[in-house]
């Protein structure tokens, strides 16, 4: 019995082991694959490797971009224009490493099935080889969060993500340049500005800007600069099913508000802007057509001289000053610094103190300007800032109840409130010695 006991046992282990690799080694036909074949390239590409791109949708014009000579994008038809490079990128990046999210017939006896018989969208690739390839879109899953794909020379019909065909399939407004002036903020040497009849032209000074006319004038290169980037960030509204949201005829006949001209290395570029009832229009020597255009951005440019003149006094900015001098009725001030220390007559000074004297010239700001009265002065000071390579000298008098400044080699006149002059001179009369250390 014992015997027959052992026997029966062991070909039941036996029977155990054998089904056991069998099933380890005769995975089901309908398994789901390994992760890494899940879901397999459709397209890998170089992005930098490809030179045209071209998408042709049912019922729609072909687009085509072509890289130019420089490395840059654009759009050759239906009609020649400048394309965003960011967007064109987008649009590069999803089809240069284009992954599927599965395969669904290997062999498919029919493609128009699945809508790829015609295709939805074609996307023929050109690389620097001239090597073509071609990319199918068909219809949606049935889920609806898919599209049917199909690279021409692989027979498989794969699925990709719904998101994938959008950054492919672009329209060609989103893949045009809406800027209304195409020019970097940064490369723009001369800004101009034509506004209720007068003309304001500013050029650039390294990071300043000055104005040049009316006349020579100190500018508020804050202002200016965030005039400027207003201007060359301004974009066109392709909403519409159009291009043009006005007719020329329409444009000419609106108000003026401002006219704008640009000036970089490639050249000068206009802007017009004109109002019809409450909507704001912008034609551009850049782009053709005439763009419906943002309220609040039409509105900022309307500006005077004054608004964008310079009203600060000195222009040391937020660097300390090497010297300081006033000279205020008998009254004289004289202040050296020598690194982080302030010195007047041999003594050390209160750093406190003169911080406060400096933070007083420093806001020392125009509420106006003026283009006579001045008398006699009352103070004069004098600053030397940027290594002792500038140096600054104005004076100023009193006017009725305020004050009067003038600035050496300078026709214009700032009026200043009474209360920064008294401001002035009293955070000058409380500079006192450094306190002497404790022993």
């Amino acid at each position: 019995m014992k015997l027959r006991s052992l026997i029966l046992a062991s070909v039941v282990l036996l029977a155990l082991v054998g089904t056991l690799y069998w099933s380890e080694h005769h995975k089901p036909a309908n398994e789901s694959p390994k992760t890494s074949e899940a879901s397999p390239a459709i397209l890998k590409l170089d992005e930098s490797t490809i030179t045209k791109v071209e998408l042709k949708k049912k019922d729609s014009d072909p687009i085509v971009l072509a890289k130019s000579s420089s490395g840059s994008w654009q759009i050759t038809d239906p009609k020649p224009f400048n394309a965003d490079q960011s967007n064109v990128s987008s649009t590069l990046s999803s089809l240069a490493t284009l992954n599927s999210e599965r395969v669904i017939d290997d062999k498919p006896a029919d493609i128009k099935q699945y809508g790829l018989d015609p295709p939805v969208v074609e996307v023929d690739i050109t690389t620097k080889d001239n090597h073509q390839q071609k990319l199918f879109l068909g219809d949606d899953s049935p889920t609806g969060s898919s599209v049917y794909a199909l690279h021409e020379g692989d027979r498989r019909v794969f699925t990709i993500a719904s998101y994938l065909k959008n950054a492919i399939a672009k329209n060609l407004n989103d893949l045009r340049d809406k800027r209304l002036l195409p020019v970097n903020a940064d490369q723009v040497s001369r800004f101009e500005l034509i506004h209720k009849g007068q003309t304001i032209e500013f050029g650039r000074n390294k990071e300043e800007w000055q104005i040049l006319q009316p006349k020579p004038l100190r500018a508020d290169s804050t202002q200016v600069g965030e005039l400027l980037s207003k201007l060359t960030d301004a974009r066109m509204n392709l909403s519409g099913a159009g291009d043009n949201t006005e007719t020329p005829a329409a444009f000419a006949s609106a108000t003026p508000v401002v006219t704008a001209r640009v000036t970089d290395p490639s050249g000068t570029q206009e802007l017009q802007i004109h109002k019809s009832k409450d909507l704001y229009y912008a034609k551009s020597t850049a782009v053709e057509g005439i763009y419906k255009i943002n309220t609040e951005l039409a509105q900022s440019f309307d500006k005077s001289l004054d608004d964008l003149r310079n009203k600060k006094v000195f222009d040391f900015g937020f660097a300390d000053p090497n010297k300081i001098e006033i000279h205020a009725g008998s009254k004289t001030y004289e202040l050296t610094r020598t690194g982080h220390d302030w010195w007047s007559n041999g003594k050390k000074m209160d750093v406190d103190g003169v911080g406060s004297l400096i933070s007083n010239l420093r806001d020392l700001s125009a509420d106006k300007f003026a283009d006579s009265g001045f008398s006699n002065p009352t103070m004069e000071v004098a600053v030397t800032s940027a290594d002792s390579k500038q140096v600054e000298k104005v004076a100023i008098a009193k006017s009725g109840d305020a004050y009067l400044a003038k600035r050496e080699n300078e026709s214009t006149l700032y009026h200043l409130p009474s209360s920064t002059v008294d401001a002035l001179q009293k955070s000058a009369e409380d500079v006192k010695p450094a306190p002497t250390p404790a022993k």
